[in-house]
């Protein structure tokens, strides 16, 4: 058996280490405070584990560098939600479903409504909008091979049931005669 290589112990908690943490986790994801509140302290727990030293105080030091990147315009829960919620939207997420991930990202209940509302603003039935995208990437109900709709229209009515969207969008989607016709639906 082979040894492994040793592990690099974690650095100490000091707020510049968390606020470069911070921007170099910024850099590569979108976040919410709360969300990157979470990484930090994930962060802190492994220090304090292998160095030792008051939680209470490191907590302090990441709030205040969340505090710190709020006010320089780094962190913004309201544009966060609304784009997290664009993004779920395009790929075919239910209105339920955007807020059931705003709200385990951290997103504040004041936000992700915003959020919702400017979806319902942009179209007049964004579940179906949704539900058609979904469908379309999927390749369910008139996606789908024309031969193999009939075998799969429970499965399709499932699929799109699990990502939330109401029966009777479920329904319109898959029984839909063309990509066409859906394509009416969401224009009424």
């Amino acid at each position: 058996m082979t040894d492994r290589p040793q592990r690099r112990p974690p650095p100490k908690i000091t707020a510049s280490y968390v606020e470069n943490a911070s921007l170099h986790y910024l850099e590569r994801f979108a976040s919410s405070r709360a969300n990157l509140r979470r990484v930090l302290m994930r962060k802190v727990e492994r220090s304090l584990a292998h160095h030792g030293g008051e939680a209470a105080e490191a907590a302090q030091v990441v709030d205040e560098v969340i505090a710190k990147l709020a006010r320089l315009g780094y962190l913004d829960d309201q544009a966060y939600a609304e784009t997290k919620a664009r993004s779920l939207h395009r790929r075919g997420g239910s209105l339920r479903i955007i807020r059931a991930t705003l709200a385990a990202k951290g997103v504040e209940a004041e936000a992700a409504v915003a959020a919702l509302t400017s979806l319902r603003d942009a179209q007049a039935d964004p579940d179906l909008a949704a539900a058609i995208a979904l469908a379309r990437r999927r390749r369910l109900g008139p996606f789908r091979r024309p031969e193999l709709r009939a075998d799969a229209r429970a499965k399709d009515l499932a699929a799109l049931g699990r990502a939330g969207f109401a029966w009777e969008i479920c329904r319109a989607v898959v029984e839909a005669d063309s990509p066409e016709a859906l394509e009416d639906l969401c224009v009424r």
